[in-house]
C-alpha cells in the first residue's frame, strides 16, 4: 500500500506560481511511475503530467506544457509539480497518483494508477 498526501495549492493571481507536493508513505515512490491529474468542478477529471519511473521521462498534457513542470525526488520519497504562468483555468483540485505502467499509452489514463491522494485545491484568479 502506498499513502499520498498532497500539499501546497491555495490562491494565487493569473501568471503567479504554486508548487504542489505529493508525500507518499508505506512504500518508496521508486517503485512507481506517477502523475498528476485535476478536476474542475462539473468536468471529468483530466491527466496534467507523469513521470515514468524507470527513467524519469515526463508527459505533459498539451496546455500545461512550458508552464508545468513534474520532478521527483527519491530521498524525500516526494514528486513535484511546479506551476509557472498559472492562468483562470488552471483551477480545480489536483490529485496525484502512483502506478506500475508499462506502456507511454497509459500513462494519461486516470485507471492506469493505483493509488490516489486526496487531493489539494488550486484556486486561480483573474
Amino acid at each position: 500500500q502506498v499513502q499520498l498526501v498532497e500539499s501546497g495549492g491555495g490562491l494565487v493571481q493569473a501568471g503567479g506560481s504554486l508548487r504542489l507536493s505529493c508525500a507518499a508513505s508505506g512504500r518508496t515512490l521508486s517503485r512507481y511511475s506517477m502523475g498528476w491529474f485535476r478536476q474542475s468542478p462539473g468536468k471529468e477529471r483530466e491527466f496534467v503530467a507523469a513521470i515514468r519511473r524507470s527513467d524519469s521521462t515526463t508527459y505533459y498534457t498539451d496546455s500545461v506544457k512550458g508552464r508545468f513542470t513534474i520532478s521527483r525526488e527519491t530521498a524525500k520519497n516526494t514528486v513535484y509539480l511546479q506551476m509557472n504562468n498559472l492562468k483562470p483555468e488552471d483551477t480545480a483540485v489536483y490529485y496525484c497518483a502512483a502506478g506500475i505502467i508499462v506502456s507511454a499509452t497509459y500513462y494519461s489514463k486516470g485507471r492506469s494508477y493505483e493509488f490516489w491522494g486526496q487531493g489539494t485545491q488550486v484556486t486561480v484568479s483573474s
